[in-house]
């Protein structure tokens, strides 16, 4: 969810500095508010974000862009090799309990997408793991639901 949006917003903000040959302050730091924004109503915390802008922008100040990229495309894949870095560049493994019931505790601000990440993770566990799983909500807005 926040990922889309972000995307979304970045997708805005390249037409509007497509066609330069060099990216300068101005252009990025139109693209870097976006995503600052982006990740902010994701509910990123603020150092993190502040952190990660300054590394992007440190790293594509001046930048000459490669041939096949406009500076949209250059700042994109700047932003791309930042996240992975910020996230790892491993995929994390789901570790159940061998052993009896395994508990995931989803945590956040309503409407950060808790529900839908959990309903993800409920369908790989029994469409990858082949386990079944059982969801159960700790408060009155969200309703029971039973995976099997």
């Amino acid at each position: 969810m926040a990922f889309e949006s972000l995307s979304d917003k970045l997708s805005k903000t390249l037409k509007k500095i497509t066609g330069k040959g060099k990216l300068t302050e101005s252009n990025m730091n139109d693209m870097l508010k976006e995503v600052r924004m982006s990740l902010l109503e994701a509910d990123v915390n603020y150092q993190v974000v502040k952190d990660f802008i300054a590394s992007i922008k440190e790293k594509a100040m001046g930048t000459e862009v490669m041939e096949s990229l406009n500076p949209g495309q250059m700042v994109v894949k700047i932003v791309r090799e930042e996240l992975v870095n910020l996230l790892g560049p491993e995929d994390a493994k789901l570790i159940l309990n061998e052993n009896g019931i395994t508990s995931v505790m989803m945590v956040g601000l309503q409407g950060t997408g808790k529900t839908t990440a959990s309903a993800k993770i409920a369908r790989f566990v029994k469409e990858k793991l082949k386990k079944k799983s059982c969801s159960l909500p700790a408060t009155s807005f969200v309703r029971l639901r039973l995976n099997s």
